[in-house]
């Protein structure tokens, strides 16, 4: 008993003595140690700073509540987010990778609230984050987007295509580019896959209408919301193809008004090898390579996935799928379902839901003509859609709304008492326009005889609408001129066409038309012209109508003015284009019109902006004859200053190239410009101003206006330096179309009469026209030239007044001193040729009749002339006259001190006419 008890008690317990303390055991840990506390400031100091919004939450709070499994929290933290980041944007940047993802990931929520509110930030960002910011994180946004589009809850899915709404505003460029994964979410947010029955093999899967019940909507307006959205995306598509071309004829490939980059030259440049030109096939636009050979585009390269819609092969299949389903669309939203008695009304859900069917059918239809086979993928379009199209779409054509009138009491159905068609046939319009367009599309003159049937349906129904007087807007005449233009292709004979054109006619003539309605419909009209003009003369036959517009175009121009400078501008345009091409109706209307679009006052040339008055001084070179009376408005334009001076030169040098003596070798055409009025024009150019402003400036006097001398009989009055600049210019012009007429010694007694009978006996004559006179002179005058003693004296008035006005300028007088140096060539010039004209002018200088105020100036010009070499030889001849005056001057100031200027007078004197020296010397006067 006692051996076995031993056995048993392995763990015997020790029993301590009183009194003692417990030993330590061998496990025991040591609590003697001490801890400190590690504290990091910068990154405590960090998270302070974070900006916070109203419940003090920073950016990292707000997004790792994102987490949270509460759908409150995730929806206070988007709202947070959103006024987080709308008073600090700065955080947008610093934070957009995190920002993005979680964003994203609640698109598939399935709190409706947290969708909502995600939705709303997104479209917040989408304002603040640009196109390049968002690229790298785009790929990750698309993919939630995918999922939310094919989730399995109607909610998610519905509410994706708020988000998709958002995303098409912002970035369609980069949503298109995902084109392939979205075009079947599409697909697949309207219908299901189903093994087609009329095949035995399960290769090949149809699509067919799929009906949830447990939408919120009817089955009709999820459908409608879908293809809306369908819509939009395939719209993105086509704007961002690479060969933008727009619908109807907006910029046509063939477009005369196309953009192009005008090449200003300027011939004198030219000339003088200072401007070099380059020429560029086809204006420099797209070169025109003749070659059967294509180059491999880089889209070739890539993957079929990765082309989306501009592959060929990937548009097919899309097409494939999506036409049948969007039949179905129109079957059950068409007016075969409903009551027969309701014929082609249409209620208006579902006429939006038709509307969206063909618009997605128009898009798709348009990506087909951006392929190299166009003529191919149409015929292929033709073979498998033709008869549906026909059979659906035609079968009610055309069609209209039906609008339900509510009454107070529940009457029975009677008749169509309930159903009215709109009144402004604008709703239903659009839709009828859209279905034309794509039907005509699948015709062509080889098959006109086939389609006849239905081409006329829509024939009568383009010709009705353009004929009815409605009020259309920009996209439906687009639309409209689209089919219209379309139809005269496919049947180009003139029976065909001049109805056509006719009722386009009827809506130009329309009034009070919108500017863009206006532009179309100028547009169309200058297409039909010009593709008219390209046939032969052998098989053209003009259109009455055409010839009609084509002449109304001057008169509408003039009427127009400067009430809408960009519809002016088009219209010149047209007019140029055609008088280029001779059409004889409207130059003869531009030549009935042309004394009111020239008028110097009111007329358009002068009302419109530089680039539209170049273009119609370039009309009157086409003009056919060019009367005295419309070229007294063409030298008033030109000196008025209401066009530049550059553009007055071009004028002037056209009526040159038409006048008898611009060196034409063929004869010019007779009775277009009398020799007679022509010179008349360069005259009246030349001196600037009218005879009734020369009248009216003979009683003014005194200063700021006037220069006035008592040693000369001329005062002169001084114009603006602006006025006085532009007629410079144009005198330069004048002057040299005066030099290239042959018989210079004719030219210039034509000349000399004009003065002598308007200039000579006036006693105020502008400063800038005696320049111009001396200036003309000098370009014209030789040896064989006679000089009338009037013309003599007239000249050395007008020399001495300038001289005069030029040394008494204040130097304060910044304006009047730009004039100096050509005012002051132009005299020596002339004084210089003419030596009758020198002496004639030092006889006038009788000092004994000035003031004594004015013998300065009188000694001033002595010693300048004198001192110029030009004039060196002839003031030599002159001396006994030059020193009759200087005795003069010295009687007059004899018993006073000698002042500084007699000095310097006797000095120039005694040194350049008292020695008499042989050789006039390099000096030259400088004032």
């Amino acid at each position: 008993m006692t051996k076995k008890r031993k056995h048993q008690e392995d763990f015997q317990k020790v029993k301590f003595k009183v009194g003692k303390k417990k030993p330590k055991l061998e496990n025991a840990t040591d609590t003697t140690f001490r801890t400190k506390a590690i504290q990091i400031p910068e990154q405590l100091k960090e998270d302070g700073v974070l900006p916070t919004q109203n419940r003090k939450l920073n950016i990292k709070d707000l997004l790792s509540q994102m987490h949270h499994y509460s759908p409150g929290v995730k929806h206070n933290a988007l709202l947070g987010l959103k006024e987080l980041l709308s008073q600090y944007p700065v955080l947008i940047d610093a934070h957009l990778s995190n920002i993005i993802s979680e964003v994203a990931a609640v698109f598939t929520d399935k709190d409706s609230g947290v969708r909502r509110a995600a939705v709303h930030l997104l479209q917040f960002l989408a304002s603040k984050i640009r196109a390049e910011q968002i690229t790298p994180f785009f790929p990750l946004v698309s993919a939630h987007l995918s999922s939310a589009m094919t989730h399995i809850s109607e909610g998610i899915q519905e509410d994706s295509l708020k988000v998709l709404d958002v995303l098409l505003e912002a970035y369609p460029a980069l949503l298109t580019d995902r084109s392939v994964i979205l075009l079947k979410n599409f697909v697949e947010l309207i219908s299901h896959q189903q093994l087609s029955k009329r095949l035995k093999s399960r290769d090949k899967l149809s699509w067919m209408l799929s009906v949830n019940p447990n939408r919120r909507v009817t089955s009709q307006q999820w459908r409608l919301n879908v293809l809306t959205r369908l819509k939009k995306f395939l719209q993105a598509v086509v704007d961002g193809s690479s060969e933008t071309e727009d619908e109807g004829l907006q910029e046509q490939k063939d477009s005369p008004h196309s953009v192009r980059n005008p090449i200003c030259i300027s011939w004198k440049l030219h000339a003088n090898n200072q401007q070099h030109i380059q020429l560029f096939e086809n204006g420099g636009l797209r070169p025109k390579i003749n070659s059967s050979f294509r180059l491999r585009s880089l889209t070739s390269v890539m993957d079929s996935a990765e082309k989306g819609l501009s592959s060929a092969e990937n548009l097919k299949g899309f097409i494939e799928i999506i036409v049948p389903l969007l039949i179905e669309c129109w079957i059950e939203a068409s007016p075969a379902q409903s009551a027969p008695i309701l014929g082609n009304l249409l209620e208006s859900e579902s006429q939006q839901l038709m509307q969206q069917v063909l618009s997605i059918i128009h898009l798709l239809w348009k990506l087909t003509k951006r392929h190299d086979e166009t003529y191919k993928m149409e015929l292929w379009l033709r073979m498998n859609y033709l008869v549906d199209f026909k059979h659906h779409f035609m079968r009610h054509f055309p069609y209209s709304v039906q609008e339900t009138v509510k009454h107070k009491k529940k009457d029975s159905f009677k008749g169509s008492k309930n159903c009215m068609t709109s009144s402004n046939n604008i709703d239903h319009l659009l839709l009828n326009l859209t279905l034309c367009d794509i039907m005509v599309s699948l015709a062509s003159t080889s098959t006109l005889q086939t389609d006849s049937g239905w081409l006329d349906m829509i024939r009568k129904f383009v010709t009705d609408t353009l004929q009815d007087g409605s009020k259309l807007n920009s996209k439906q005449v687009n639309r409209l001129l689209g089919v219209t233009w379309r139809l005269m292709q496919i049947q180009q004979n003139k029976v065909a066409t001049e109805p056509l054109i006719k009722a386009v006619y009827t809506l130009y003539q329309q009034r009070n038309l919108l500017f863009p309605v206006r532009t179309l419909l100028l547009k169309f009209f200058s297409r039909v012209y010009l593709k008219e003009d390209l046939r032969s003369q052998r098989i053209r036959s003009r259109s009455k109508v055409l010839s009609r517009w084509l002449a109304g175009l001057p008169q509408q121009l003039a009427l127009l003015g400067l009430r809408n400078p960009e519809l002016s501008k088009q219209l010149i345009d047209i007019i140029h284009s055609a008088a280029s091409r001779s059409n004889k109706e409207l130059l003869q209307s531009l030549q009935a019109t042309a004394a009111r679009i020239y008028d110097p006052l009111e007329g358009t040339l002068v009302l419109l902006p530089a680039e539209a008055q170049r273009r119609l001084v370039q009309l009157v070179y086409f003009l056919p004859c060019l009367p005295a009376s419309l070229l007294a408005c063409l030298s008033r334009c030109c000196i008025m200053g209401r066009m530049s001076s550059d553009l007055a030169a071009t004028l002037i040098g056209i009526l040159h190239m038409r006048s008898s003596f611009a060196g034409w070798k063929c004869q010019v055409q007779e009775n277009s410009m009398n020799d007679v009025d022509y010179f008349s024009f360069l005259f009246s150019t030349l001196i600037g101003f009218s005879r009734e402003e020369l009248t009216s400036l003979q009683g003014i006097r005194g200063k700021p206006h006037i220069s006035q001398t008592q040693l000369s009989p001329i005062r002169l009055y001084l114009t603006d330096l602006d006025q006085f600049l532009h007629h410079w210019a144009v005198t330069e012009m004048i002057c040299h179309s005066l030099s290239t007429v042959p018989s210079q010694s004719q030219c210039f007694d034509i000349l000399q009469t004009g003065i002598c009978k308007y200039l000579v006996g006036l006693v105020v004559i502008p400063d800038s026209t005696a320049g111009s006179v001396l200036c003309a002179i000098n370009k014209l005058l030789d040896q064989a030239c006679i000089i009338s003693e009037n013309l003599h004296k007239f000249l050395a008035s007008c020399c001495y007044s300038l001289l005069y006005f030029l040394l008494t300028l204040d130097k304060e007088d910044a304006e009047h001193l730009q004039k100096r140096d050509m005012l002051w060539g132009s005299c020596i010039s002339a004084l210089a040729l003419l030596p009758r004209l020198l002496r004639l002018m030092l006889q006038s200088l009788q000092v004994s009749r000035i003031c004594r105020e004015e013998l300065p100036v009188v000694a001033q010009l002595l010693r300048l002339l004198m001192q110029h070499g030009q004039l060196r030889s002839h003031m030599i001849t002159n001396e006994f006259l030059v020193q009759q005056i200087i005795k003069d001057i010295m009687t007059l100031k004899s018993g006073e001190v000698q002042e500084q200027w007699l000095t310097d007078l006797h000095y120039c004197f005694n040194i350049y006419l008292a020695s008499h020296p042989q050789t006039p010397g390099p000096i030259n006067a400088v004032y």
